[in-house]
Formats: C-alpha cells, sequence, structure tokens
C-alpha cells in the first residue's frame, strides 16, 4: 500500500502513534503503511497499536536474525538480546544436527539456527496451543516439526540421548517482577513465558535436571538470563552434571549460560 500512500496519511498515522506513547512513530508507520493492503485495514492497525496491542502482533511478524519470523496474537515476541543464543549455538553445533527449541514461543531461536546451519534436524516444543502452531509455520520451510507439552514431554522419545544443541528461552523473569514490565508483554504476551517463579529459575532448574538424559554427548544447553541471575544459572546447570559458562553480548545487553554435556 505504501506506493500510494499520501505524505498526509502517513504524517496523521505517525501523529496517532506518538499520541499515543510510541517512541519509535515514524518507523512503526512506515511498517504499518507497508503491510496494510488497504485503508480499512491501515485504520484497523492503527487502532490495534494505539490501543497498545504490540507492533509485532499487529503486523504478524517481526525481524530476528534477519529473518521474518511469523508472530500470533498471544505469542511471545522473541526479544533481539536472544540472538546471543543463535550466535552461540551456530558457533557449537556440528552439521547436521539435531536441534530443539524447548519453550520456543513462535520457533525464533530454532529457525534462527537451522537457517545458519544449513542443514538440521529441527524441533521446537512449547505448552502453549498459539505457540505451537505459529512454530509450526514457523519451522515447516527447515524441515522442522513443532510439538506442544510440558518441556521434554512434548519431544519424540527418539530424541532422547540425539540433541546436540538444546535452546531453552525459559522464563526468567520473578514473579514479583512481572507487575513491572511494560504492558506490551505483560498484558499481550502469556505469563506463561515470562513467569520464573520466585527467583526466577524455576523452570531453568526443570529444564537443567532433565537435560543431560536427552542431550548428545557433548551436546549443548543454551538459555538466556540476566546478569544478576547468572550465577544461579551455572550453580544450577553444574549441579545437573553440565560444565556450565556464562556468555555476554555489550552489543545486545544479552548474557546466556552454556552447559554442555562430558562426551
Amino acid at each position: 500500500m505504501s506506493a500510494s500512500v499520501s505524505p498526509e496519511t502517513e504524517s496523521a498515522v505517525v501523529r496517532r502513534l506518538r499520541a499515543a506513547g510510541c517512541v519509535f512513530a515514524e518507523d512503526e508507520a512506515r511498517l504499518l503503511l507497508s503491510e496494510a493492503r488497504d485503508a480499512v485495514e491501515l485504520t484497523t492497525m492503527v487502532a490495534r497499536r494505539v490501543a497498545g496491542d504490540p507492533l509485532e502482533h499487529v503486523l504478524g511478524w517481526t525481524g530476528f536474525c534477519g529473518l521474518r519470523i511469523a508472530v500470533d496474537p498471544g505469542v511471545f515476541v522473541p526479544r533481539q538480546r536472544s540472538e546471543l543464543l543463535v550466535r552461540e549455538a551456530a558457533a557449537l553445533a556440528a552439521p547436521g544436527a539435531v536441534v530443539v527449541d524447548l519453550c520456543c514461543g513462535s520457533g525464533a531461536l530454532g529457525v534462527a539456527v537451522a537457517s545458519l546451519l544449513g542443514e538440521a534436524e529441527l524441533h521446537a516444543a512449547d505448552l502453549e496451543p498459539a505457540a505451537v502452531r505459529c512454530a509450526s509455520r514457523n519451522v515447516a520451510p527447515f524441515g522442522g516439526h513443532a510439538h506442544q507439552g510440558d518441556l521434554f514431554d512434548a519431544l519424540p522419545p527418539r530424541l532422547r540421548g540425539r540433541i546436540g544443541i538444546l535452546l531453552s528461552n525459559v522464563p526468567y523473569v520473578p514473579t514479583e517482577e512481572i507487575a513491572l514490565m511494560p504492558p506490551e508483554a505483560r498484558d499481550h504476551e502469556p505469563r506463561l513465558a515470562l513467569d520464573g517463579g520466585t527467583d526466577g529459575l524455576a523452570v531453568l532448574r526443570r529444564v537443567a535436571a532433565a537435560a543431560p538424559g536427552w542431550l548428545a554427548p557433548g551436546g549443548h544447553l543454551l538459555v538466556e538470563t540476566s546478569r544478576r541471575q547468572a550465577p544461579g544459572a551455572v550453580e544450577t546447570l553444574a549441579g545437573a552434571g553440565l560444565l556450565a559458562r556464562v556468555v555476554t553480548s555489550a552489543e545486545l545487553d544479552a548474557t546466556a549460560v552454556v552447559g554442555t554435556r562430558q562426551a
């Protein structure tokens, strides 16, 4: 639609977005104008954004690691800082590795790793039905499969002991801090994808405890965490028998922990 949009229309959209508190109103306006198929759809999309819907849910996609990832309403929106997990995983993965994206949301992490490897057996899993439906569409072009269930219960038993790369962007926001998150997250993303329990490490403990039985010898578990929680995350992975280390990116303002099953 953007080719036929008048400057007056674009300015009007920018003004509405800015009045609603959108910090990057100009950039968002350009995206909405380029995606809307007609004036009616544009009006609906702008109204949704002004009402507080995440831009990614309004557009139906987000950019991640140079890819366009479908993101449906009610599905966790991948954060740019999670690119750290992708970079680390791609550097560690062997050709043709079994790659699993656990707590997958849209499946963005697994898809990004598979796109970099060129050859991988890709699986994604989540407890939320909406996430599994969304992830199914994203992993399909890479020959991947999405599964619904509680953590490892969702995975085919044949993957036990074969996973080379286990990405698990577990929820790690402490329960009492959920209320401090931006409304776009706390009001529009599943609480299940945000709430990490009292100290933010509750789900990580469950993943770490079971991971050694699913990882191949020399396989790697990669989890995102906060700088504050990193020592506790390292202790958790080490307690499960994994060799654990912290990786960071100042560029992405990201912290992750990598746990490796000894060969």
